[in-house]
């Protein structure tokens, strides 16, 4: 930053020989040292900023490497050292870098860092200004600046170091700021207008120095060109940011355009505080409170409400309540805001905090954003220092050590009614020195975390806006007239950013500031998933930034699973694919997931019907990790990430066939590669496996096309056949054919031979199922020419099966029961034992036509002990529904009704909508042959409406054809 030639020139203090106000420099009695770019400057910036203090091996390897530290990262820290080491000794430099048992430390004389002077002549400057001695202050403060060279640490590769580099370049602005107050007490407002105006071209956001302008011009007879100054700070902050200037601002405004008498010239009783906006002249009132021994501060540093503020008014009451519940007569009370970035946190904080402000908190609220610039967290010994200057105590006069400055803060604050507004806190460490000890005051606390150990604390969690919170939002920030006549375009732009605050607040402000854009318009922006987040972003207002403080504020390794989740492309997340992403054999997978949830990163859903935790990516964080995804994870770790993630749905979805089946039966296995989640959680999920396949069929049917897109064909293939077992039972025959076209696809690009006959075998199963039978054979035979090539008896035994289908749809009974015979065998060859079940009933029905009842009850009897013993529920259906046809054929109506029956009552137990559409028609037709019209009827409209449901317009058209022979009329439609 450029202040005036006063400030570039020679500060008048000896040049430090560690100097880090600019980029980085060394010097020692032999001249410049040299120190290499890189890690070198990297470690050295780290010490020099924590001069005679030890700075820990683990923080040094942070500033090193943000994101994912080499395993190496010590021992290259360690080489870092010893090269500094060397260069520091070589030339002449009177500093030492000794090692201690966690870290090191710079050992030098207090005054061998520029930044350690700069620190101490401000502090100086203070002390000056408090006594009364502006032009001693003035002067301290020039060489103050006068040590900086540029921005702190320019040049020096590290985003850790940045955040620090950030807060001090920052105290050289608010040194500037009280350099520029002090001149203006002194009477030299003409001679500042200039360099005030390159200030504030400079820095047209800040308002404290926009103030100092107005004062100057005002002072110098230019009334007209400080309004015009307010305006213009105005117009920026509204197309910056939508919002108003602060009150100070705002009453130096009003006090200029009504020539108050305040704002003249004059020899103040006492310096102005540290915190008034501009110098003013003191009233009598305050002269005589000045002149009190011991005056009672009262410090107001609340951040300005927001004039277009849009909450829940219930959150709001219950937050109020929480905060002045244990006021005068309990313990103190702590409210802790709790939800994800972007939600509204602090905006609601602050609102609560000016609610209460004057009737509970009239002695004053105090105020402290703990992350402070770059995004660190900010010290709480730092932030008590703040917090007891605002309270009236002298610089010099604040303790050294945290203990002493909170016990003095708690001291100040005894029964005093004083409200603590302690934003955006990291931890609960931070937050322990801050808070009063007594419950006359009350305290106000916002974080991304949990803070669960925070006693005596009450926890409120922000959701998004609703629909119509947020339009109402919107048309607060860009007219409500606007939002109205696009009402539709703007609830999709809801939609799209999940009704975030922060969001909603940029777009708003996106198009307050451009009258001429529509909000379809910028709904068409933000569709674009890979731009945005660059349209979520407005002035100094972004949704990427607010995000990636909490993403930078997690562990590696949560980073690293938060990239992956992104991966997952379902609306809900099931705990055990956290693991699975970073192969993690943990029994406890959700501890996996729990940083995450507490950062407010990763949303809990649901619970599922196993009692496991379901979690869901919001779409604004989902975009950001997919950034994040392809800039810090490499491809190959993407990759075995995704084989994982198919290789443990395809795992669960094998074993519900196995729990529905009784094994592996009547599906062809292939060679993908598996990831098991744990055992007990697999085997709560797959309580009810059928119904687990239900619930997950839009994950399963998402990993189906992902494995697709990965190259990963075998496990496509197998995952889109072991699907069938769902598809099959509950009637999805247009998803049977989705999943398979997509898996024919890819096996036949990577010339997988097996697994093109698996799935031209299913798709040749589907025909069968939707009563196409001629279009069925060309794939059935393709299928079986290549299982017969490759030597796969099971997949032989299901095409073989499936082709005397065919040949008993065309009447060739004789050709089809030869089929089933050779069927069987390679089903025996096999020891696929249900698939030899489902023949011998297929059988039975053919015999059972033929009046051969004691071959058929042979058949049937097998069949059922087969399916009895593997506990395959849907088999013993299968074939007890068979044993109530042969009961039909011999005229044993009542037996038939009883058997079909207790059929009906298994399938709907298991949720089989195809079995029940079969049974359904089954009783109509033996209540048909007992003269019971009415019921037959009812029988045959259930099944009609089933099959219809299941997209089975043969079998539906069947149903009808027996309704007619009732009725005697044509039906077109039933029920």
């Amino acid at each position: 930053m450029a202040v005036s030639s006063g400030y570039d020139g020679s500060s008048g203090v000896a040049a430090a020989p560690f100097r880090v106000l600019g980029p980085l420099e060394v010097s020692g009695a032999l001249g410049a040292v040299s120190v290499a770019p890189g890690r070198q400057e990297v470690v050295l910036g780290a010490l020099v900023l924590e001069l005679n203090r030890v700075v820990e091996t683990t923080r040094l390897v942070d500033v090193i490497w943000a994101h994912d530290p080499p395993k190496t990262a010590r021992a290259q820290v360690q080489i870092c050292i010893s090269r500094l080491r060397k260069a520091l000794s070589d030339g002449g430099v009177d500093a030492t870098i000794e090692t201690r048992a966690r870290g090191y430390v710079l050992r030098a004389p207090e005054d061998a860092t520029d930044v350690g002077n700069f620190r101490r002549l401000v502090t100086e400057a203070h002390a000056l200004d408090r006594e009364g001695l502006k032009m001693p202050a003035v002067e301290t403060l020039r060489s103050a600046i006068g040590l900086w060279r540029g921005r702190c640490l320019a040049g020096v590769p590290s985003e850790v170091l940045a955040g620090t580099a950030a807060q001090w370049d920052e105290s050289r602005l608010e040194a500037v700021e009280t350099c520029m107050r002090l001149l203006l007490e002194l009477g030299r407002h003409e001679h500042l207008v200039g360099e005030l105006m390159q200030l504030v071209a400079g820095h047209p956001l800040r308002e404290r120095l926009r103030g100092h302008l107005m004062v100057a011009l005002y002072r110098s007879g230019r009334q007209a060109e400080a309004l015009d100054t307010y305006h213009q700070g105005r117009a920026l902050l509204t197309e910056e940011l939508g919002l108003d200037p602060g009150r100070e601002l705002r009453d130096l405004a009003q006090a200029i355009l009504t020539d108050d008498a305040d704002l003249a010239l004059a020899e103040p009783a006492e310096p102005a505080g540290p915190r008034s906006l501009v110098a003013t002249p003191l009233s009598e009132a305050a002269q005589e409170r000045s002149a009190d021994p011991d005056p009672v501060v009262t410090p107001r540093q609340l951040p300005a409400d927001i004039g277009d503020f849009v909450a829940d008014d219930t959150i709001v009451s219950a937050i109020c309540d929480a905060v002045t519940e244990g006021q005068g007569k309990g313990p103190l009370s702590v409210a802790l805001v709790l939800g994800r970035p972007g939600v509204g946190k602090s905006t609601l904080a602050t609102h609560v905090a000016h609610r209460l402000a004057m009737e509970y908190f009239p002695d004053g609220q105090l105020y402290c954003d703990l992350r402070g610039p770059g995004g660190q967290p900010v010290d709480p010994a730092q932030a008590l220092g703040r917090f007891l200057r605002a309270l009236g105590i002298p610089g010099e006069a604040i303790p050294d050590s945290l203990d002493e400055c909170a016990e003095m803060y708690r001291s100040l604050l005894a029964g005093r009614r004083i409200l603590v507004l302690l934003d955006d806190a990291v931890s609960e460490s931070q937050v322990m020195p801050l808070l009063p000890g007594t419950g006359s005051s009350g305290v106000l606390v916002t974080s991304r975390s949990l803070l669960t150990a925070l006693p005596g604390t009450r926890r409120f969690d922000v959701d998004p806006l609703s629909p119509e919170q947020a339009l109402q939002l919107l048309g607060r920030i860009m007219g409500e007239q606007r939002v109205e006549s696009e009402r539709e375009a703007a609830r999709v732009l809801i939609r799209l950013v999940g009704g975030l605050p922060l969001a909603l607040r940029i777009i708003g402000a996106r198009l307050a500031a451009r009258p001429h854009w529509s909000l379809t318009s910028m709904w068409h922006r933000l569709e674009n998933e890979h731009r945005r987040l660059d349209e979520l972003a407005h002035g100094e207002l972004s949704i990427r930034a607010s995000l990636s403080l909490s993403y930078d504020g997690l562990a590696a390794a949560d980073r690293r699973l938060l990239c992956l989740l992104s991966l997952a492309e379902g609306t809900e997340i099931p705990s055990w694919l956290g693991a699975a992403l970073v192969d993690d054999r943990t029994p406890h997978p959700t501890d996996l997931l729990e940083p995450l949830i507490d950062m407010r990163l990763l949303d809990i859903t649901a619970m599922d019907r196993g009692g496991e935790i379901r979690y869901g990516l919001s779409q604004i964080v989902r975009t950001f990790t997919h950034e994040r995804l392809a800039a810090e994870i490499p491809e190959a770790e993407r990759a075995g990430a995704v084989r994982r993630m198919v290789g443990g749905w395809m795992a669960l979805a094998e074993r519900a066939h196995k729990e529905i089946y009784g094994g592996t039966y009547t599906i062809v296995s292939g060679r993908g590669e598996r990831w098991h989640p744990p055992e007990d959680h697999v085997r709560r999920c797959l309580r009810d496996p059928l119904g687990w396949l239900e619930s997950e069929q839009t994950n399963l049917l998402n990993a189906v096309e992902l494995a697709a897109r990965s190259g990963l064909d075998e496990l496509c293939w197998e995952l889109a056949t072991t699907l069938v077992t769902l598809f099959e039972a509950r009637g999805y025959p247009d998803l049977w054919e989705r999943t398979h076209r997509i898996a024919l696809a890819a096996v036949q690009e990577a010339g997988n031979e097996r697994g093109q006959a698996a799935v031209l075998g299913s798709l040749g199963t589907l025909h069968l199922y939707r009563g196409e039978h001629e279009a069925a054979g060309p794939y059935l035979s393709a299928a079986l020419g290549i299982f017969e090539r490759v030597g796969e008896a099971r997949g032989q035994a299901l095409c073989l099966r499936d082709l005397a289908r065919i040949e008993r749809h065309h009447g060739d009974d004789d050709r089809a029961l030869a089929l089933y015979e050779s069927a069987e065998r390679h089903f025996v060859r096999a020891q696929d034992a249900i698939g030899r079940a489902y023949v011998l009933g297929e059988m039975a029905h053919i015999t059972m036509r033929r009046a051969d009842f004691t071959r058929t009850r042979s058949c049937l009897d097998e069949a059922l002990g087969i399916c009895r013993s593997t506990g395959f529920d849907r088999g013993q259906a299968l074939t007890l529904r068979r044993l109530g046809q042969m009961l039909m054929y011999q005229q044993q109506y009542g037996a038939a009704e009883r058997t079909l029956l207790e059929v009906l009552a298994m399938v709907r137990a298991r949720g089989d909508l195809v079995g029940e559409g079969y049974v359904l028609h089954d009783l109509g037709r033996v209540n048909a042959h007992l003269r019971r019209a009415e019921q037959a009827l009812q029988y045959y409209s259930q099944s009609a409406r089933i099959r219809e449901r299941i997209l089975d317009h043969s079998g539906a058209a069947a149903v009808r054809a027996d309704i007619v022979a009732i009725l005697g009329r044509p039906v077109t439609s039933v029920g």
